[in-house]
């Protein structure tokens, strides 16, 4: 049984409730959506075809307990759910960063699931697949990218609509690192981490405000860290 993998690195989370930690990555490859924010294209197509075998001993060699399948879109391969499943058995805590375009029925119930749901201005809202909010649990985060005041909204609206702070671990609102190119077409303009701390704490929603912190500590367009 294989898999198509992007690149397999140890480094530290940057984002999430898990940040700050230690953390080793594994960047599947292939992914169904083109957001116009993506800031791993590279892993749309560039990859090497790897036994789960293989992928088990080598994360098995680190030590380190906590692990993220990332893409690209990790879920988009129908293998993955055995190697979460392996991982899991190992003892390992895995999260599964995912775009929420996919079903996470069939998530091994033990594994964390941290859903994007996908903002206006990604371009990709429309392929959200809502029966993913009414599947998630406690220990679930959920995480909006957001790029202007129209994505700000859309997310507060869909916080309180579905009920997300009181149902999952944490809803985190992330603002763009740094504003993609050509989305003033869409009337998307940037958006600074001081302004969207100032939207929180106006409308009081129970929400953590996320910096990509692996983008500070290196180079915003370092792979592999």
């Amino acid at each position: 049984m294989t898999l198509r993998i992007n690149e397999i690195f140890f480094s530290i989370q940057g984002e999430s409730t898990w940040v700050g930690q230690p953390c080793i990555f594994i960047r599947l490859t292939g992914c169904p959506l083109r957001c116009h924010y993506c800031d791993t294209e590279y892993a749309f197509r560039e990859g090497s075809t790897r036994t789960i075998n293989s992928i088990v001993d080598e994360v098995l060699e680190n030590p380190c307990p906590l692990i993220e399948l990332t893409g690209g879109e990790p879920l988009a391969q129908r293998n993955v759910h055995t190697l979460i499943t392996r991982l899991l058995d190992a003892n390992r805590t895995v999260l599964i960063e995912t775009s929420g375009a996919i079903d996470t029925e069939f998530v091994d119930e033990r594994a964390h699931i941290i859903l994007d749901v996908k903002t206006p201005d990604s371009g990709e809202s429309a392929r959200m697949v809502w029966a993913n909010l009414d599947r998630l649990r406690p220990h679930d985060e959920v995480k909006f990218v957001l790029t202007s005041r129209r994505d700000y909204e859309y997310a507060r609206e869909t916080l309180l609509k579905h009920h997300l702070a009181e149902r999952c671990k944490s809803v985190l609102f992330s603002p763009v690192h740094e504003q993609p190119k050509g989305l003033e077409i869409l009337g998307a303009a940037g958006l600074h981490p001081r302004q969207l701390a100032q939207w929180i704490l106006e409308d009081h929603i129970d929400v953590r405000l996320q910096v990509q912190v692996h983008k500070i500590i290196w180079e915003p367009q370092t792979r592999g860290v």
